[in-house]
């Protein structure tokens, strides 16, 4: 699961930064100054990427054994300014939890 959780992190990362130059950078030079050249390179290239992150989330969910409200809402992240940062880190937790041992209840007795 390793492997499944690095490709994942890489993936979150790239479409997280694409995002953000799409929104912060493309957008106003589209609307505010008529130049839709970021906007052109950029929002094609997120739109690929991001179904690639939706697969990658989606193999490493299945790997996991997430449920599906938690694999729809990591997949929404995409979606959102800054959103797949948060949810790369809460996804780190979550699989570092699922990685530690869990030691055994005390037999009472």
């Amino acid at each position: 699961m390793s492997g499944a959780f690095t490709r994942y992190r890489v993936i979150a990362w790239i479409v997280g930064v694409a995002l953000v130059v799409l929104v912060l950078i493309g957008m106003p030079l589209k609307y505010g100054f008529d130049n839709p050249g970021v906007v052109g390179v950029v929002g094609v290239a997120h739109g690929w990427l991001y179904m690639l992150y939706l697969a990658l989330t989606f193999d490493l969910s299945r790997r996991a054994n997430w449920p599906l409200k938690r694999m729809l809402l990591v997949m929404l992240a995409g979606t959102v300014p800054f959103v797949s940062f948060y949810a790369e880190r809460r996804v780190g937790h979550w699989v570092a939890a699922e990685a530690r041992p869990r030691t055994p209840e005390p037999v009472a007795g």
